[in-house]
């Protein structure tokens, strides 16, 4: 619930600061006073409306379940309005995308635009709800259902694709063996193409390193008078010897590299790295060619077995298939079985709130995460599109009592004008709907009528002089109230006595 909320500077309201309680909390005073400003201040907080007020601050103690924000028994949400809007959840920033999905978690804003209510996951959800108080695998067939039926949808794609690809299939396996032979054809090597260019650049200096190699070797005519001339001058001559030994090793391994050169054609040496260069152009290496020729190899193999994954994705969805027509039709059953019993009890609600009887019936369509049922809902045989607002607001009351008997869901309401333009009789049946939905969910409403604001667990006045200010108003105070909302500004001696006896009852 939200246990207290202060607002700054929007419009004619400078400063509000209000603590809440449980149930139902009313907002009442004189029309242009404010109480429309006050609740889209409210809403503008949590993401749900365009923010306006300056500043605007909530304490909350309802569990937000969400990884973006730490856990914690309280949350202190803030709305601050500059240059930009800014949001944040205690103290942590975030944006309004964001503090409106987690503020949908828990609060409701029930308008006149607001269809949830009677979308199919929501109106089937409630009867299959009804059908869990009996039968407790009712619902693990659903979940079931929902399970196999994406299965299913997920093998008929797979089994699409396959017959897309067994129309190609010829010319794609041809294709494939043409890749691999043309990679093949060429056999290349890892880093081959690095050895074949020192094996070109040696080739390119061939010539001129022999001629190099002839005429550094007279060096080795003079060893021995170089020697003769250390030995005559008693200078030990090992550092020479050793010298003389490492060069004529360097000179005849070049010779030696010389000699190995000329067994190599250095046209086919040229041709193999043309081939190669080819190769890298279209892969990008020699490693992605291989890559490549293994991926293709892999998909020519799956290709050959592609008659083999057609029979085996036709009997996963012939499984599938008696699967889900079985689960549905049981599905379908306990939900026909149950209907007339969630439509009489929906009828009950719909009487006490002066409402003509509602007809509910199902009827079969193509299979989705439901099963196979689509609930159709009428009010007095009238389409949803076709009744009146009041009428609409009423229905939709009844269908949230239904629910909260049926789950543990709590929450956060805003109603909007929800017993605008109603009788006295409709406006209490309003009410005491409202009460009841009241020990489960935290509500918030304007009230144009005593009978609601009658029975509220909390009343707040709004008023306006040259500002607006609000305040909550106890005993003597909200007798007046509801009675000026009786009789108008001027309040007679009877109004007095029927709010008397409205805040008694």
């Amino acid at each position: 619930m939200i246990e207290e909320f202060t607002l700054n500077n929007y419009l004619s309201f400078n400063s509000v600061k209000m603590q809440f309680q449980k149930g139902l909390i009313v907002f009442t005073g004189a029309s242009g006073s404010g109480k429309s400003i006050l609740m889209q201040s409210i809403l503008g907080l949590f993401g749900l409306e365009d923010p306006q007020a300056k500043s605007c601050e909530a304490i909350v103690n309802y569990p937000i379940g969400s990884d973006l924000i730490e856990k914690d028994d309280i949350y202190i949400y803030k709305q601050i309005k500059k240059e930009k809007v800014r949001y944040f959840i205690n103290e942590q920033s975030i944006s309004k995308k964001g503090i409106k999905t987690l503020s949908s978690n828990f609060i409701r804003h029930l308008s006149n635009k607001d269809y949830s209510d009677f979308e199919q996951s929501e109106l089937l959800n409630l009867l299959d709800l009804y059908i869990d108080k009996k039968n407790k695998i009712h619902l693990e067939n659903i979940r079931s259902f929902s399970i196999a039926l994406q299965s299913y949808n997920e093998y008929q794609k797979k089994l699409k694709l396959l017959l897309e690809e067994q129309k190609r299939v010829v010319e794609l396996k041809e294709f494939m063996r043409f890749e691999i032979q043309k990679i093949n054809k060429i056999n290349p090597i890892l880093n081959e193409d690095d050895d074949l260019m020192d094996i070109k650049r040696q080739l390119s200096k061939k010539e001129k390193t022999k001629n190099l190699l002839n005429d550094a070797n007279i060096i080795f005519e003079y060893e021995h008078k170089v020697s003769s001339i250390l030995v005559n001058l008693d200078i030990d001559s090992s550092f020479f010897d050793d010298a003389f030994n490492q060069l004529r090793f360097h000179l005849e391994e070049a010779q030696h590299n010389l000699n190995d050169l000329d067994d190599i054609n250095i046209e086919e040496v040229l041709n193999r790295i043309e081939a190669l260069s080819d190769l890298k152009r279209r892969y990008g290496s020699i490693e992605e060619a291989l890559a490549y020729k293994k991926e293709k190899e892999k998909d020519l193999k799956n290709y050959d077995n592609i008659d083999q994954n057609k029979e085996i994705y036709d009997q996963k969805i012939q499984t599938l298939k008696i699967e889900l027509k079985n689960l549905a039709d049981i599905i379908h059953q306990e939900r026909i079985k149950v209907l007339p019993i969630l439509e009489k009890k929906l009828n009950q609600y719909l009487k006490s709130l002066y409402l003509r009887g509602a007809s509910l019936s199902l009827r079969v369509v193509n299979y989705n995460t439901y099963g196979q049922d689509f609930l159709d809902l009428e009010l007095n045989d009238t389409a949803l599109n076709k009744i009146s607002s009041g009428e609409f607001n009423r229905l939709r009351l009844a269908l949230l009592v239904l629910k909260s008997e049926t789950s543990q869901q709590s929450g956060i309401l805003f109603l909007d004008e929800i017993d605008a333009n109603l009788s006295g009789e409709e406006s209490m049946s309003v009410a005491k709907v409202l009460k009841l939905l009241s020990k489960k969910y935290q509500i918030f409403s304007i009230s144009h009528q005593p009978q609601l604001t009658s029975t509220a667990d909390q009343h707040f006045l709004v008023s306006r002089d040259k500002n607006s200010s609000v305040k909550e108003i106890f005993n003597e105070s909200r007798m007046k109230e509801v009675a000026r909302m009786i009789s108008g500004d001027i309040i007679t001696t009877q109004a007095i006595e029927f709010a008397k006896q409205l805040l008694k009852d």
